[in-house]
């Protein structure tokens, strides 16, 4: 039976006698200034967006409707704000006062070059490129006079130079009348000249980044770095902010009013793209902030041939963005002057409380997708009607009562000069510069004389582990802590061996102390998902942190060490970033399990491993993955030690599984003091952290370098060499010796690639007794490194017989049972050993 709501009582809200009661005027405006947006006219062509109803009655009379007159000018015109959600009276009155009070007015003869020029950019190539994909602007190229106009307000508050991503759609156009690169490049792109010079590499034109400098009306000038992207759309949006968090950092105090990221959106991928929703988390986090980001979405109300009911289950594609208190601006495309006072309003409110902006410029897409797609079959009655849609330029030099054919015939002549200079090239264009401080860095293959010293002097680790097991006067240490850094303290002085936690920590403090930057990030990377790390110190009366590592020298390089946002993706494309543009440091990600790295694949396969080969881009970015089987079942196993294997060709990337605490420290310090600059896979252990079988004694750190391979050195002349890498080794050398067996060596293979075959024949050809050699990994037979490994072994082997020891091939990396995994360890133990074989 239902039961009746019992009315509420009705409560009259009395102001306090000091505030005025607000007229029917003030009431209105409110109710436009949080609810306009739902009844502006956006969509140009009509079509979609219809006007909806307010969720608060409007006051009734006179004034209320002259009011309501006013305010649907300011708010339900071309221009729907989405600002009352902010928390801050402060922000809302800023917007308030700008939306609502005098204009300032625009240039509408740089708005209209700025529409003649991409439009008439897009014609030429539509006619001397028939059926090429292009991703053209028409019908949003609004977008090139409102660049101008945020650049030009940018520079007037402090910008110098702009990092900014942007999909495919209008990339070539922005890169020319934005960028300001001659437009033959562009059309030499479209000739495809020098294919020989891209063989196996290089990537389309409108995946390719740009440099340029764009120069104000005023004589100011912004330096412009549009960056390389794939076709994964919302990608590149992380690294994007880490690319400008480095340029910040390296400028100090006022990097985040001189460098301005942007990021140029699609409406269905900013709606979809899962990663741009983390990055979006990133906009206040400490370890990431850049002090606003302009979010720009050129809408043509399409995703592909979806329609936005299709894509978006909001009214708006932009809804997402309302998770974080930040304006955003719906703009009608065919509005120059109202596009160009918002570029102008976000370049300010930016630069002014240091926070996101997202402009959404509404307009239409005049051909399909891309220029080989018929959209009339999809999308009929919409493109009947752009069939006949004048372009911008010529409705906006109307609407200003100009004749621009004069312009039009200028710029059509230029650009068809430039496009027939184009069919003379013979080289592809470089379009971008890189910034000096690569100079020092290099890419392709290893340079011989290019193998620094690695090692320290024991004195050097003592003075490193004074500091770092330090605290300030007055800090209340955990007990826990406290008694781990005497243990440290017997580490450093050679007195217990080391374990992989303060040999981690000595490689960091000694690069700080040497000059070089460190950044390290990841899901409880201060601590150590293992507990293993503690760089930073927590007073456990106040909570105040210390880390020893801020103060290693008077004159040591910066140290960052940040817990991460629960993220993969967005946190990995952020730290590549950083890597980009800060190539003198060492920057680390790390994985809470090194499983879940498989969150992050598309900046993995797509700028990790591609991005030298597809763009010439070099990221010396390290990624630590926790891996090891020890019963913690399919997703706390493996970090996919295949998956990276699979990738690597034409020493794009390094991987390695260090297997001793030693052969960390040196593997990372050569990471950074070598000027090779390529991302280096780290497979670290998890129980073996602090296992006596992988600690090193102080000595193995004062070698001089990394070793490839670690041979056996315990047994004379064995008849079966195993060669295996991580964890599983120590378990074999273990089980050996518990065996009491003479006849088996075990070596180590630290780096799986570059592939080091001639230090591997080195250390197989000390055993010229071994008849027998054997790949044991624990991964199933179609993970690991097997398949990678078994060509290689062949040749090396030579005549003597090759085996290998493996699980079964499984489509899950282990099984979730621990007593399981104990049967499967021990039959995989006995094989190696040749039990049961």
């Amino acid at each position: 039976m239902a039961t009746k709501t019992p009315a509420q009582p009705q409560i009259k809200l009395t102001p306090p006698d000091c505030s005025p009661k607000p007229t029917s005027r003030d009431l209105t405006f409110d109710v436009f200034r949080r609810w306009g947006y739902l009844q502006a006219s956006l969509d140009p062509l009509g079509q979609f967006l219809p006007p909806e109803p307010f969720p608060a009655q409007l006051p009734e009379g006179p004034e209320a409707e002259q009011a309501a007159e006013d305010a649907r000018r300011v708010y339900a015109s071309t221009i729907g704000a989405e600002f009352m959600h902010i928390p801050s009276a402060e922000k809302r009155a800023w917007i308030q006062q700008r939306l609502e009070g005098p204009q300032p007015p625009v240039d509408t003869a740089r708005i209209l070059t700025g529409l003649i020029r991409a439009d008439l950019f897009e014609q030429v190539i539509q006619q001397r490129y028939l059926g090429t994909k292009r991703f053209s602007l028409e019908g949003l190229t609004v977008l090139i006079p409102f660049l101008d106009q945020l650049f030009s307000a940018a520079a007037e508050n402090g910008v110098n130079r702009s990092i900014f991503a942007m999909s495919h759609r209008g990339r070539l156009n922005v890169m020319v009348n934005t960028i300001g690169r001659p437009s033959r490049e562009v059309f030499t792109k479209f000739e495809d000249v020098d294919p020989r010079s891209t063989m196996g590499g290089g990537d389309v034109k409108y995946h390719t980044g740009a440099t340029g400098d764009f120069t104000t009306a005023t004589g100011k000038t912004i330096h412009l770095h549009l960056a390389s992207n794939p076709s994964h759309l919302e990608a590149v949006d992380p690294v994007i902010m880490g690319r400008t968090r480095a340029y910040q950092e390296r400028i100090g105090k006022t990097g985040k009013q001189e460098v301005l990221p942007m990021i140029i959106h699609g409406d269905a991928a900013f709606a979809g793209q899962g990663i741009w929703a983390e990055t979006l988390n990133l906009a206040s986090l400490h370890g990431y902030n850049v002090g606003g980001t302009i979010q720009v979405i050129v809408n043509n109300l399409l995703g592909f041939t979806a329609l936005p009911d299709e894509s978006n289950s909001s009214r708006f594609s932009t809804d997402l963005a309302k998770r974080l208190p930040i304006p955003i601006f719906h703009v009608n495309a065919e509005d120059p002057a109202a596009v160009a006072r918002i570029a102008s309003l976000a370049a300010d409110y930016r630069q002014t409380f240091h926070s996101d902006v997202v402009i959404d410029l509404i307009g239409y897409r005049r051909h399909g997708h891309s220029e080989v797609d018929d959209p009339t079959v999809t999308q009929p009655r919409r493109y009947a009607k752009i069939k006949d849609h004048p372009p911008l330029y010529k409705l906006y030099a109307e609407s200003i009562g100009t004749d621009p054919a004069s312009e039009v015939t200028y710029a059509q002549g230029r650009f068809l000069e430039e496009q027939k200079a184009a069919t003379q090239a013979s080289r592809k264009p470089k379009m971008h510069i890189l910034p000096d401080y690569w100079k020092a860095f290099y890419g392709g293959s290893l340079h011989d004389t290019d193998n620094p010293r690695t090692g320290l002097d024991t004195t050097e680790i003592a003075s490193l582990t004074a500091t770092l097991t330090t605290a300030p006067t007055g800090f209340h240490m955990h007990p826990k802590v406290e008694k781990l850094l005497a243990q440290r303290v017997e580490m450093g002085t050679g007195k217990k061996p080391l374990d992989y936690g303060m040999a981690e920590l000595l490689a960091y403090a000694s690069l700080l102390k040497s000059g070089i930057p460190v950044r390290l990030s990841g899901q409880d990377s201060q601590r150590g998902t293992f507990n293993q790390r503690h760089s930073v110190f927590i007073d456990i009366e106040t909570e105040t942190r210390y880390s020893p590592l801020n103060n290693i020298a008077p004159t040591q390089a910066r140290w960052s060490v940040y817990n991460s946002l629960l993220s993969e993706a967005a946190c990995l494309g952020f730290e590549y970033g950083f890597s980009r543009d800060y190539p003198e440091a060492l920057v680390l990600w790390e994985a809470q399990f090194g499983d879940f790295a498989n969150g992050a694949q598309i900046i993995i396969d797509q700028f990790l491993a591609a991005g030298e080969a597809k763009w010439g881009l070099l990221s010396g970015l390290v990624m630590l993955l926790p891996h090891g089987y020890e019963g913690q079942g399919p997703e706390h196993s493996s970090a996919r030690v295949e998956r990276y294997l699979q990738l690597a060709a034409q020493d794009n990337i390094q991987i390695a599984q260090p297997s001793t605490a030693a052969q960390f420290f040196h593997l990372l310090r050569r990471q950074a003091l070598r000027h090779w600059r390529k991302p280096l896979i780290v497979f670290t252990p998890k129980s073996m952290l602090r296992h006596t079988d992988a600690m090193s004694p102080v000595a193995d750190l004062t070698r001089d370098h990394f070793l490839n391979v670690l041979p056996d050195n315990d047994v004379t002349n064995p008849r079966r060499l195993l060669i295996c890498t991580g964890k599983i080794g120590h378990n074999l050398r273990v089980e050996r010796a518990r065996r009491k067996l003479t006849d088996v060596g075990i070596l180590f293979l630290e780096q799986l690639y570059p592939f080091p075959e001639e230090d591997l024949q080195a250390a197989i050809d000390q055993h010229p007794s071994a008849t027998e050699i054997v790949w044991v990994q624990e991964e199933p037979a179609n993970m690991g490194a097997l398949a990678y490994v078994q060509p290689l072994l062949k040749r090396i082997a030579g005549d003597r017989a090759l085996l290998s020891v493996k699980r079964t091939a499984s489509a899950s990396p282990a099984t979730g049972s621990a007593k399981a995994h104990e049967l499967e360890e021990k039959t995989l133990i006995d094989l190696a050993f040749g039990f049961g074989s």
